[in-house]
């Protein structure tokens, strides 16, 4: 198996192993459209990576099972997120006369790059779409250099074919299956910033292509310590205000919450300006790049009024991600839909890959 294989069926489960918890969904191929089967989520918070397929294993292996046989999933087939802090991922400029040269310039920039033995490596190439100039006489194309520890990969075939029975088709990073269900054949320059558990995911996509990939030690659960710290609350009662501005609005006598959200938000504001900063350096001489627009996701994208806040911070249009846009699914339950939709932008992603790609 390939870290990026293609195979062709009719159903997938999208697998998406979160340091908050697990989520699955099964979509089918309905004439090209991806089409609702069945979904699972289980809350669980685990401090590692390193744990779930360590010390928690067998537990983690249970859950999966368990949601399987409890959705109903009527396929085996899989494709399951790789976590962006695990992968390697950059753009490189290589010579590119022939597919001889530039299968030998990827492998010999890969070799400088990354820090470890391309033996121990798995890696996939993709030449960026129009992306490519001449200097001299030699033609130049930008190639996205994605790769993925083969230990992590041996760790994926081992709890998800061996001990919970699945058929592991495909792994897929988290930025390819977000650019898939959040923003689609959208052309424009989005920053998607995705607020999970633990860590806060960074990505610039321009014409469908991550140019800029950062993650930070900074999610979710902190900003729910900060809010039980500043207000003196319970940190349960403080992850449920995160999803209720009158909850939030009460400890806001003004109705202002922006001074609630720079405090809350200080880090990863931060990172997100710096990251602005990044890829509009990228350009060509005397080109400055631009974001269009901003798409927020993840468990804590929910904060009440954040996108109006980044809207004002950033000076662009943010908007919460809606996965399900691109999925047919029954109307009554757009509701819950709703309600679970920016955890699921993941798992949807990967359960799309070989419908609508």
């Amino acid at each position: 198996m390939g870290l990026f294989s293609k195979k062709t069926t009719s159903n997938f489960i999208g697998l998406d192993l979160g340091l908050s918890g697990l989520k699955l969904v099964e979509l089918a191929n309905d004439g090209g459209h991806a089409r609702l089967v069945t979904y699972a989520y289980v809350d669980r918070p685990i401090e590692s990576f390193d744990a779930m397929f360590g010390e928690h294993l067998e537990e983690t292996a249970q859950l999966i099972k368990d949601m399987i046989a409890e959705s109903k999933a009527t396929t085996k087939n899989t494709i399951a997120a790789v976590p962006v802090s695990s992968i390697f991922t950059s753009i490189i400029s290589v010579p590119a006369n022939n597919d001889k040269e530039l299968k030998e310039s990827i492998a010999l920039q890969a070799k400088k790059l990354i820090p470890v033995p391309l033996d121990e490596i798995q890696l996939d190439s993709k030449v960026i779409e129009g992306a490519f100039k001449t200097e001299g006489k030699k033609k130049v194309s930008r190639v996205l250099l994605t790769g993925a520890p083969k230990s992590l990969v041996n760790r994926y075939i081992d709890l998800l074919n061996k001990r919970c029975g699945l058929n592991l088709i495909s792994l897929e990073t988290e930025t390819f299956a977000q650019i898939r269900a959040l923003i689609g054949k959208d052309r424009s320059s989005i920053m998607v910033i995705d607020i999970g558990f633990h860590r806060t995911n960074i990505s610039v996509v321009d014409k469908g292509v991550p140019f800029l990939n950062r993650s930070i030690a900074v999610g979710g659960d902190g900003i729910t310590q900060t809010i039980s710290q500043m207000l003196g609350i319970p940190y349960q009662q403080s992850e449920t205000m995160k999803r209720d501005i009158r909850s939030m609005a009460s400890f806001a006598p003004s109705g202002d919450l922006t001074p609630m959200l720079e405090s809350l938000m200080e880090p990863i504001l931060n990172e997100i300006r710096y990251s602005f900063s990044l890829y509009q350096g990228q350009g060509d001489a005397g080109e400055q790049r631009r974001i269009d627009k901003i798409i927020l996701t993840g468990g804590s994208a929910l904060l009440p009024n954040l996108t109006d806040f980044l809207t004002q911070q950033m000076n662009v249009n943010a908007y919460l991600g809606d996965p399900w846009a691109r999925v047919v699914y029954p109307l009554d339950l757009r509701p819950i839909l709703d309600e679970i939709g920016s955890r699921f932008g993941v798992a949807l992603g990967c359960a799309m890959r070989d419908i609508t790609d």
